[in-house]
């Protein structure tokens, strides 16, 4: 399987600033005075030496992975305003993706604001599945396209519309997707999908707790040995102790769980729109030393940017 990232950022959108593009250009000026730039390898060679906060950005819109199993089949999860981007580039695909299968975590307004700009929506020719473990999708999705928040409703998408309440265990182009409800206000759950060779856990939008350490047999069979697991790590500690039951958590909470349930993977998501690209990068060294630190050895440590990719 193929995910992509098209959002990473939680609660709202967070586009660069122009204070913050004119910090980068002054920091590699800079560099630049102190680097030899005559020739053209020199050039590639200082440029691939800048650090990722400065050459590149983590990105500003809200979440969506897409999970892509050949050409022509694919799912997709959450609807934040990266579906936007995710739209545009499946227009400009060589292999039309007709059929598009849209998975909720929950209906929190970061992770459902971009479908009405998802142009395969409007394709009359193509089909929406809408998936969630209640029957909730429908209600959510038709109120956020309603008078007085948004001029036109879900009947201006021409394409065939169907809506799903999922059971523990859904099959999808021969991949088993199973889910588990989460620590968040309101509800928020994760999905677990299973193309028999490996298995990748979203699970955004959660607050860990006690009990997803608990080696109950329900814990055990979705999170055990996944290959896997793009997870919610909005705070640091002290900002998840501050902000208690808020439904997220802190990245040095997420490499405990991982490394609880050994996880070969752990990317960092929903990303808090207040931090920089230089604070999220600085977070992800943390989290490496701290996994230093606890002799945690085996896992892999990734932040979440858009346009990653990663191939299972």
């Amino acid at each position: 399987m193929h995910i992509r990232f098209w959002g990473v950022r939680g609660s709202l959108p967070a586009p660069q600033l122009p204070s913050q593009v004119k910090s980068k250009i002054s920091a590699i000026l800079e560099r630049a005075k102190a680097a030899n730039l005559d020739s053209p390898e020199k050039k590639e060679r200082f440029l691939g030496d800048l650090p990722p906060w400065l050459f590149g950005t983590v990105g500003g819109n809200t979440s969506c992975v897409s999970v892509h199993f050949s050409e022509s089949q694919m799912l997709i999860l959450d609807a934040g305003s990266g579906i936007r981007e995710l739209g545009l580039s499946l227009g400009l695909e060589k292999t039309k993706v007709k059929d598009h299968h849209i998975f909720f975590s929950h209906f929190h307004w970061d992770h459902i604001m971009g479908l009405p700009f998802f142009g395969p929506a409007y394709d009359p020719e193509g089909e929406l599945h809408f998936y969630h473990p209640t029957g909730l999708a429908e209600t959510a999705l038709q109120g956020q396209m309603s008078s007085p928040y948004f001029p036109i409703g879900m009947d201006a998408m021409s394409s065939e519309k169907k809506f799903h309440t999922l059971p523990p265990v859904y099959e999808l182009h021969g991949v088993q997707i199973s889910h588990r409800k989460m620590n968040h206000p309101g509800g928020s759950y994760s999905y677990k999908i299973d193309d028999g060779k490996h298995q990748f856990i979203y699970a955004t939008d959660t607050e860990i707790s006690s009990a997803d350490f608990l080696e109950t047999e329900e814990n055990k069979t979705f999170f055990l040995g996944a290959d896997l697991i793009v997870i919610d790590s909005q705070y640091t500690l002290g900002e998840a102790i501050e902000k208690y039951n808020w439904g997220h958590s802190a990245f040095s909470m997420a490499v405990d769980f991982a490394a609880n349930w050994n996880i070969k993977h752990i990317v960092f998501f929903h990303h808090d729109p207040a931090y920089d690209d230089h604070k999220l990068i600085n977070n992800l060294q943390s989290a490496r030393l701290y996994m230093e630190r606890l002799n945690i050895h085996g896992m892999e440590l990734s932040l979440a940017m858009e346009g990653m990719e990663i191939t299972l």
